[in-house]
């Protein structure tokens, strides 16, 4: 046969095989680099004084600070990092002015102190404070190898904080390190262990935390007289300074302090299969000591009561109680922080089925917060307008699988709903002149989009980012929200992705997803967060290859209520969540449309969990799966009749069968690298098909965009030999 005979037969066999698929067309079909293409836009804030927003974009593993400014809000990239370096750009900060921009660039450091260096860089990585003017034109200043910058209102200094001191910066280099005191020592000296520094209105005065060990005072640095003062101090734990608009009062949050010095705590995992941080514990004479003493090991003050909000004046430093909780009354005891907004002081807390803001009058004329967000569902992200009269907040009241945003008085008032409709927005962040807000807005077919709309509402105009014509927009399906039922009765939402050409009796492969968390949700479009922002993209790529997939929000997750996130024997404690995935694997095989014998899962972190137990307990449902960063014991206990040990994925080993790829970076900070290990060496010994991708020197969330499409086109190439039939790979 000649060589153009043999091309002209292979041309033709290979349009048989394409035209046999399934769901092929003459369309082209996307690849996964398309669709994860383009700049995924977080962190937006807005200055107080001008018209202007900045925010950071990744954008295929680059990461840049963007502005934008009225009238016309158009983008301006102000920084040049133009190479997938796996360096964050994180903590964006902007003057009340609006002409100065400050941000941090490096990983966090793991418990050895050490930034995150993905790329191997012989000579490390940093993590360090930099500065620049939003007028561009300069290349950013590095300020300090610090994090959590605190930049003054008029865009001059910044603050941080090292070894339980706090420092100072200048922004501009026209300003001399000296003047900070003598170069890179604190701006001054305090006892104690002092942190959280927060700048005046006028940018003269300090306030910031000062940790002594059994109580906290909320201390005054002022700059001009060199003078440390202290708000009422006493023998109780104060935190969360936050400044009125005056700059003459500061509120703060009371807890009793511990008695005799004595601080316990529980040493509990912040995470399973992370290792416990090392504490100090209460001797057994310390203990009983404490137990003899009645009234105090309760830490509560004396009308029983366990948290106060205060407010002190800062020229006299006398501060008088506004509000407490009622004693017993646990859900606004997890009160973490508070802001000054107008004449109220607002807060996240929980006191019954949903996390809402709640607003106190600094008068102390209320004794009962007032909900500034009523409604079934809950208020995540808020934007104050620059005069603290208004709140603007995200919620899913009234469309629980989607967010939109609210506007409501801080003094208490009618919540007016500013967007509707299928699309779903997050981050307000109210423009100085109060007639815009700015909004990060994003659709079942449009990613996460930087947005300007009406600050009494109307339909919000996308600035950023322009989607080029490889993006596959058209080819995306809209997912559609299915409720099921698990065994005990629980019932959970979840996303279905339908393939756009399947056919009457056509039975196609499925994929199950599991976010991680546990404490997200999934919803029905683009992800606010960025590993589900990309996850949503990934869910959209397999439908596009003929896959019907399902996104499960099952219990212990958010958006759904208190009773449901804290549902019983969830976790390490029974791990009752799993029967959420195992209902959604049985709702797949019971689909007319697809192959009970062919369903696959994945996720990462606790979706790495869920997808172990998976194929542990039920190889029968799961015929394939990708465990990205998950863990496989909690705890520490191998005894085989504790309940831990029951909830984790290796107590089914012997029943584990389905092949199984692992990812994981080992400097994991989340989620210990020993979880792969361990679970690898329990595969080799049960003969379970595995396959193992390691990234060197990449943490929990891979910082390299490379290492993300390795692994989800190693994903994609996994799940095509295990999931599809030969003929249709």
């Amino acid at each position: 046969m000649s060589r153009i005979k043999r091309a002209w037969v292979a041309a033709i066999a290979a349009i048989i095989v394409f035209a046999s698929i399934p769901g092929a067309s003459a369309q082209k079909r996307f690849t996964i680099e398309n669709v994860l293409s383009p700049a995924y836009p977080f962190e937006m804030v807005s200055a107080k004084k001008a018209d202007r927003i900045a925010w950071i974009a990744y954008e295929r593993g680059m990461r840049n600070v963007y502005t934008a400014a009225a009238p016309d809000f158009k983008p301006v990239r102000l920084t040049i990092n133009l190479e997938d370096d796996g360096n964050d750009l994180t903590n964006l900060r902007i003057s009340d002015d609006g002409s100065t921009v400050v941000f941090v660039r490096g990983h966090t450091p793991n418990r050895d102190g050490w930034i995150a260096n993905p790329t191997s860089d012989p000579d490390g990585s940093e993590r360090a404070i930099w500065a620049m003017k939003t007028a561009g034109g300069r290349a950013p200043r590095r300020l300090a190898v610090a994090a959590s910058p605190a930049l003054s209102p008029d865009g001059k200094w910044v603050l941080y904080t090292k070894e339980g001191q706090i420092y100072r910066v200048p922004v501009s280099a026209s300003r001399s390190v000296a003047e900070n005191g003598k170069g890179e020592k604190p701006l001054f000296r305090a006892f104690g262990n002092n942190g959280n520094p927060v700048w005046s209105p006028d940018s003269t005065r300090i306030a910031f935390v000062s940790n002594r060990g059994d109580h906290s005072l909320i201390g005054i640095y002022d700059l001009e007289s060199r003078k440390i003062s202290y708000l009422s101090p006493g023998v109780d734990r104060d935190t969360s300074p936050a400044w009125s608009h005056d700059g003459k009062r500061v509120a703060f949050i009371r807890r009793p302090g511990l008695p005799f010095g004595v601080q316990v705590q529980s040493g509990r995992q912040p995470f399973p299969g992370r290792p416990p941080v090392p504490v100090r514990r209460a001797t057994p004479e310390e203990g009983a000591q404490r137990r003899e003493i009645k009234g105090l090991t309760s830490a509560t003050f004396a009308g029983g009561y366990t948290l106060s909000l205060w407010v002190g004046e800062v020229d006299t430093g006398h501060a008088r109680e506004v509000w407490h909780n009622a004693p017993g009354d646990e859900g606004f005891a997890s009160i973490r922080s508070i802001e000054w907004a107008g004449d109220n002081i607002i807060f996240l807390a929980e006191p019954k089925n949903w996390r809402h803001y709640y607003s106190i009058p600094v008068s102390g004329s209320s004794t009962e917060p007032i909900d500034l967000t009523p409604g079934d569902g809950i208020a995540e992200q808020v934007g104050l307008s620059s005069d603290g009269q208004y709140l603007y907040y995200s919620t899913n009241v009234g469309d629980i699988d989607r967010r939109h945003i609210w506007k409501t008085p801080t003094r208490g008032g009618t919540p007016v709903q500013l967007t509707t409709g299928d699309e779903m927005e997050t981050y307000p962040a109210v423009l100085a002149s109060g007639d815009k807000v700015a909004i990060l807005s994003a659709a079942a077919t449009r990613p996460q989009s930087v947005a300007v709309m009406g600050s009494s509402g109307g339909k919000p105009k996308i600035i950023f980012p322009t989607l080029k014509k490889d993006f596959p927009a058209d080819q995306h399906v809209v997912p559609e929200n299915v409720t099921l039922t698990a065994e005990d009765g629980v019932k959970f939402h979840n996303q279905v992705f339908v393939p756009k050409d399947i056919k009457p009796g056509e039975r196609r492969p499925a994929i199950l997803f599991t976010h991680g968390g546990p404490q997200r949700q999934m919803l029905l479009g683009y992800h606010y967060r960025h590993f589900y922002h990309m996850a949503y993209a990934i869910n959209q790529y397999f439908a596009s290859r003929g896959y019907v997939v399902i996104s499960v929000n099952y219990r212990s997750g958010i958006g759904y209520g208190k009773a449901f996130r804290n549902a019983e024997k969830r976790g390490a404690r029974g791990n009752s969540e799993y029967r959420d995935v195992q209902a959604a694997g049985k709702y797949l095989q019971g689909r007319p449309d697809v192959d009970p014998k062919r369903i696959g899962l994945w996720g990462l972190s606790y979706g790495g969990i869920l997808t172990a137990q998976g194929l542990a307990r039920n190889s029968d449902i799961f015929a394939a799966g990708v465990d990205i960063a998950g863990v496989h014991l909690w705890g520490n206990s191998i005894d085989p009749k504790s309940v831990s040990y029951q909830s984790s994925s290796i107590a089914a080993i012997e029943k584990w069968k389905s092949p199984v790829l692992l990812i994981h970076g080992d400097d994991d900070r989340n989620v210990a690298f020993s979880q792969t290990t361990g679970l690898v060496q329990l595969l080799r010994a049960h003969n379970v098909p595995h396959e193992l991708i390691v990234f060197p020197d990449d943490v929990h969330d891979f910082l390299l965009h490379s290492r993300w499409l390795t692994a989800f086109n190693a994903m994609d190439e996994f799940f095509n030999r295990h999931l599809r039939s030969e003929e249709l790979r």
